[in-house]
């Protein structure tokens, strides 16, 4: 995959005197290109600049509104000069900001032998998640050719935040269809590069586009659907829960070639937040504001962690610092030499409906539970206050019980003639005279 030249911008003090000329606000065009507020304020002063399809989305958004303004009046010299820009779309920019370089972005210098940070080629409403791999030393041609192939068949992944123009119309089920099918591709090899395991990396994309589809009416409004998939799929990927399942006790087996082995090795060593910067910042290439929010960290730490990782994977692999896109290109071919399965759209939405049903059945049968209780509780309970018996207290001055007291000689004189007498007969009914 080449890489086209950049789309030529005016300066950030025409962005803003285009957009006040129209009247809309940093919202509104944040909302048109697909990136926050704080992103075009940046913009618009010059601290940062557009890349890849969001570049192209604003440039043109500008050129219309130049446009809109020179149809509506009669522009003299100093309105042609600003509308120059957009007459010659397909040359190369000239930078506006000092140095060419962007604040809201750290160089690669700190950490690789000071070069710059090479354009990342993967960022775009449908375009790529990881660049084309170069042939390695020792293949033929034809070996290149289906290498390259199979990057570029994983690369496809929705990295905007709108859905193509030509499901504008779609059903929900449509939509979500091809979101899946432009961004699931991409998405489970940057899963696998995050994890270091195919099986797991596949079920945490369909984990999270089912998810996805049971909260479509949210996601579909999203500023950025494919980050919101990406997102979940990441911290499904990274839960520390799944260290206790049978089936991620023994590690997968390694990629087939050597340099490939190593490399992986190299990345599945660094802690997961440092991993999950890299992977975010030089493999699906966010801005360093998006990478920290993305992480949840502030920009300072992102910044932090992306140093101390690619400080790691150049110590361990020094030739990864002799270009400034080495470490963006081995990337690339890592995940394109691996075949990975991507989730079927209509198994994922039939999945998603599935347990969602399940989770809806459990829940109705759990308060089911919870009101037989209640009323099994309620219908053995006490209807009235039974008050407890108080304990025993000792009372004085009552004398102690006393039992039988010993015989008398003429009680021992009867006692033993009644013994002596026989038990029946006669003479026990009718008494004898004396």
């Amino acid at each position: 995959m080449t890489q086209s030249h950049a789309t030529p911008l005016p300066s950030p003090k025409e962005r803003r005197r285009l957009r006040e000329a129209k009247s809309l606000s940093q919202a509104e065009i944040a909302a048109r290109v697909g990136v926050t507020r704080e992103t075009v304020r940046s913009w618009e002063s010059g601290r940062s600049a557009p890349r890849g399809r969001r570049r192209e989305v604003y440039t043109r958004l500008l050129a219309e509104l130049a446009n809109e303004q020179t149809v509506a009046g009669k522009p003299g010299k100093r309105s042609a000069r600003r509308t120059s820009w957009a007459q010659n779309l397909p040359q190369p920019p000239v930078e506006d900001t000092k140095g060419g370089k962007s604040p809201s972005r750290i160089p690669v210098g700190a950490a690789i032998n000071g070069h710059t940070r090479p354009e990342p080629v993967m960022r775009a409403t449908t375009a790529v998640a990881l660049a084309e791999p170069k042939p390695k030393p020792g293949q033929g041609q034809g070996q290149g050719q289906r290498q390259g192939q199979e990057a570029v068949e994983g690369e496809e992944a929705v990295e905007g935040a709108r859905a193509p123009e030509s499901i504008a119309g779609a059903t929900p089920a449509e939509a979500f269809d091809a979101l899946c099918s432009a961004c699931a591709p991409g998405l489970v090899r940057q899963t696998y590069l995050l994890t270091g395991r195919r099986t797991l990396a596949q079920e945490s994309v369909e984990r999270a586009f089912q998810l996805a589809w049971q909260r479509w009416p949210e996601v579909a409004v999203d500023r950025d659907p494919a980050g919101w998939v990406r997102a979940a799929a990441y911290e499904y990927a990274m839960s520390p829960w799944h260290r206790l399942r049978p089936a991620h006790r023994h590690p997968d087996a390694p990629p087939a070639a050597l340099d490939d082995r190593a490399f992986l090795n190299v990345l599945m060593s660094l802690p997961p937040a440092q991993r999950r910067t890299l992977l975010l910042y030089d493999g699906v290439g966010l801005d360093l504001p998006e990478t920290a929010a993305e992480t949840e960290a502030s920009t300072p730490a992102a910044a932090s962690r992306l140093l101390h990782a690619r400080e790691t994977i150049t110590e361990r692999l020094p030739e990864l610092a002799a270009t400034p896109d080495a470490l963006h290109q081995r990337l690339g071919e890592l995940c394109g030499a691996e075949k990975l399965r991507s989730p079927n759209a209509g198994r994922v939405r039939t999945g998603s409906e599935h347990r969602a049903r399940f989770w809806t059945r459990a829940a109705i049968a759990f308060t089911a539970l919870i009101v037989g209780a209640t009323a099994l509780t309620l219908r053995t309970a006490p209807t009235h206050y039974e008050p407890p018996q108080s304990p025993g207290k000792a009372i004085s001055g009552v004398p102690p019980r006393m039992g039988p007291g010993r015989l008398t000689y003429a009680d021992q004189i009867l006692h033993k003639k009644l013994r002596e007498d026989l038990s029946n007969g006669p003479e026990r009914l009718t008494p004898l005279p004396r």
